[in-house]
């Protein structure tokens, strides 16, 4: 079974993958959208953490780390394009952001709980 795996991989090692026409468009509107709602969550969270307290700061400060994520996959993008070897170093701290909003989340989450004075 390994074997006729294997041989399947070698058969398509000849052909090159090639990417819809569409992709780089959608790929890049979808980068800009996302950007932009976590953009407007994170000034509403702000806005909005005077009124409902510090677990609404911590949603904003993840919608930040999502900021700062949509932001580092732009320079990825950019430095493959520019044919540089920093996309290997940047590629390893791709989640590092997301991780970061994960935690402010789950303190947000925690503090909404607690009663506010």
């Amino acid at each position: 079974m390994l074997n006729a795996s294997l041989l399947a991989f070698q058969a398509q090692g000849d052909q090159a993958f090639r990417a819809p026409s569409y992709f780089q468009w959608v790929f890049l509107l979808l980068l800009a959208c996302g950007g932009l709602g976590w953009l407007v969550a994170a000034v509403l969270g702000f806005t909005r953490a005077r009124v409902f307290g510090s677990s609404a700061r911590w949603f904003a400060l993840a919608a930040v780390c999502l900021i700062l994520f949509h932001l580092h996959i732009f320079v990825m993008g950019f430095a493959l394009a520019q044919g540089s070897d920093l996309v290997l170093s940047l590629g390893a701290f791709l989640n590092v952001f997301v991780v970061l909003g994960a935690v402010c989340t789950i303190i947000g989450f925690t503090r909404l709980t607690d009663p506010r004075p």
